[in-house]
């Protein structure tokens, strides 16, 4: 037997009550006693398998099952890209470092503008 929701638009009570889905909705308010009760809307309960034996993965659709496959093996593809073979002929060589680089205190100053030349005047006759 589900519970309902209730509220009294009189006084603004709002309660519970656990009945038969058969059953008449209450219409008094057990604390104004006026016939302003209105059932509410509410999101309920969802279903609850109890017991061994219930996952939720058992009714899965076979098309979900192939798609969870596919994307299985689409993530292990791009890991396996990622990461970085090394050759035979790379095998015997160092690995290069490169060069660090310094920063003086001309290039950390911005350039300065190039400086606004007049323009030229042409000579039309």
């Amino acid at each position: 037997m589900p519970t309902y929701e209730y509220a009294c638009e009189a006084c603004g009570h709002k309660f519970e009550e656990f009945q038969s889905i058969t059953s008449k909705p209450i219409t008094k308010c057990p604390v104004c006693k006026k016939n302003k009760v209105k059932r509410l809307i509410s999101a309920g309960a969802g279903f609850i398998f109890k017991g061994s034996g219930f996952y939720i993965t058992d009714y899965r659709s076979d098309n979900y099952k192939a798609g969870e496959k596919s994307a299985a093996s689409a993530a292990e593809g791009t890991k396996s890209e990622g990461a970085k073979t090394e050759t035979k002929a790379d095998a015997g060589k160092p690995a290069e470092k490169a060069p660090a680089k310094t920063e003086t205190k001309a290039e950390s100053k911005p350039a300065a503008a190039p400086a606004k030349s007049a323009p030229a005047k042409s000579s039309k006759k």
